[in-house]
């Protein structure tokens, strides 16, 4: 009988660099990766293409429900549009119910065979994988975490504030932490890395030490 395989949860609010550090520890050990987050811009993205309201519960719903995890490449996912309508549908409990089998089942089957999974989001320590190997918790300020956003948008030539930016994280960051259904926070088995002064790289290592301290691999 094979082993189960070593999951890897990674929470934190938007911009916190949690993404970027899933995915690189993910291809360093050779597990899959699942940005969540894409699955709730997803819902809310085919709420408003369909001409609805992120905050209509039964369209978000059927969204949900109806949800073609292949189309998860879709550059417009990466959008800002699409992270709002996200954070709307995210406190919906049907949405969140609707998306807890997905998840759970990568971790405990991860695509292609693999040994283990690195899940990212806000809620996989807490909800999606609370039995997880490896639970960290990225932050930073939320100062430094618009600066990051608004360079991001800059260079994609979106012409917007800093000031704006900053309104609608911390926007963002009210409604993920007050919200009824899993709301934003840390685990209380968790690891805390706070990024607002390390460089991608220094975060990177700072997540690989935790890593290899927690597991075999």
């Amino acid at each position: 009988m094979s082993p189960a395989p070593i999951v890897i949860a990674i929470d934190g609010p938007s911009a916190s660099g949690k993404g970027t550090l899933a995915r690189k520890i993910a291809a360093r050990l050779g597990f899959a990766h699942l940005d969540t987050g894409l699955l709730y811009r997803a819902v809310g993205m085919a709420v408003l293409q369909a001409g609805g309201d992120p905050n209509d519960a039964a369209a978000a719903e059927n969204a949900a429900l109806t949800l073609d995890v292949t189309q998860l490449n879709d550059p417009a996912l990466r959008e800002d549009n699409a992270a709002v309508a996200a954070s709307k549908v995210a406190a919906i409990p049907a949405v969140r119910a609707a998306l807890l089998k997905l998840q759970q089942n990568f971790c405990s089957h991860p695509p292609e065979g693999k040994a283990g999974a690195v899940l990212d989001g806000r809620d996989i320590g807490t909800v999606i994988a609370p039995d997880a190997k490896v639970k960290i918790y990225v932050t930073a300020s939320a100062e430094a975490r618009a600066d990051r956003r608004f360079k991001e948008l800059q260079g994609r030539g979106i012409d917007v504030t800093y000031a704006a930016v900053l309104k609608d994280m911390q926007e963002r960051d009210a409604r993920d932490a007050s919200r009824s259904a899993a709301p934003l926070k840390a685990a209380p088995d968790a690891v805390e890395v706070d990024t607002t002064h390390m460089t991608a790289e220094e975060a990177f290592q700072k997540v690989v030490d935790i890593v290899r301290q927690a597991t075999p691999v």
